[in-house]
């Protein structure tokens, strides 16, 4: 049985900065109505529902104009409530699918052409041990990589920066665009000097990889409001800010303590923080999402 996560929080911090027409939310997962979008059975986590038109409600709170939904591992490979999204808000959302080795010719296309931009691998281990059940891992990503590359879709790549030298060769070695999660999953107190924090720099700079400055709340070792985070989300966007885009993680699963579940609003004041520069942030939130998911110019 697993432990049922909190809901995400009513926010409580007003935003300080005007976001850009078109901004972009480019990481959330939605979760239910259990009726129709059930669970895995086997699973690391159990959310609270979050559906589609809540994740529209988050967006239109914030002024965000789009949304990027990937499936969680709760949900295994169905994707068929990001799916549902999708055929709802075809305007404002594109989605990250769990798909394995098997999925026929005929699936991708059809996928693509409902906005399935990438496929999310799950390559985050600690001490050499998975921490989430259900990911899709390095075997179905070598098999898939040259098919998502064909379609002009990425590899979403779930892993801790530490462990990227060592898969680099395999990760690279089709070509296929990486969109690696949350900084690399960095806990702030290994600093922007660790070797694999420091190989994710390069990976952007070199334009063989982009990143999303999201995970904030989970990458800190100081608690809210996430100062600790700066010198990482300023490092990768020094390294290439033209492969950054900027996610908040709604609904914040895997929570069990209220003081531990993120303000939405917090974590969108340190985009001003990170970027004073209001061109960076409509590039970052505005531009660099536009490319990646195939959104129209804004």
């Amino acid at each position: 049985m697993t432990r049922s996560c909190l809901p995400p929080r009513e926010q409580a911090q007003p935003l300080d900065h005007a976001l850009p027409p078109g901004a972009c939310d480019s990481h959330a997962h939605v979760f239910g109505p259990y009726e129709r979008f059930a669970l895995q059975a086997d699973r690391s986590y159990t959310p609270p529902e979050n559906d589609a038109q809540r994740f529209i409600a988050h967006l239109d709170r914030f002024g965000l104009a789009r949304g990027v939904l990937v499936t969680a591992s709760a949900q295994g490979d169905d994707n068929s409530n990001v799916l549902a999204a999708l055929q709802a808000y075809p305007q404002r959302l594109r989605a990250v699918a769990v798909l394995r080795a098997g999925v026929a010719e005929a699936e991708l296309d059809a996928l693509a052409a409902q906005g399935v931009r990438g496929a999310r691998f799950n390559l985050y281990r600690h001490e050499g041990r998975n921490v989430y059940r259900n990911g899709v891992g390095l075997e179905d990503f070598e098999a898939l990589a040259p098919r998502l590359k064909a379609r002009g879709m990425h590899a979403q790549i779930w892993v801790h920066a530490p462990d990227l030298p060592e898969l680099a060769p395999t990760l690279t070695r089709s070509g296929v665009d990486l969109v690696v999660d949350h900084m690399g999953r960095m806990n702030s107190a290994r600093g922007v000097d660790d070797p694999g924090f420091a190989f994710l720099c390069r990976l952007l700079a070199e334009g063989r990889a982009w990143t999303k400055i999201s995970g904030a709340d989970r990458n800190t070792a100081a608690g809210a409001p996430y100062e600790d985070i700066a010198p990482f989300a300023q490092a990768l966007l020094a390294a290439n800010a033209q492969r950054v885009v900027w996610g908040s993680d709604w609904p914040h699963i895997n929570y069990y303590e209220p003081d531990q579940v993120p303000d939405d609003g917090v974590l969108l004041n340190l985009l001003a923080q990170w970027m004073p520069d209001p061109v960076l942030r409509r590039q970052v939130l505005v531009g660099n999402p536009a490319r990646l998911y195939g959104f129209p110019a804004a």
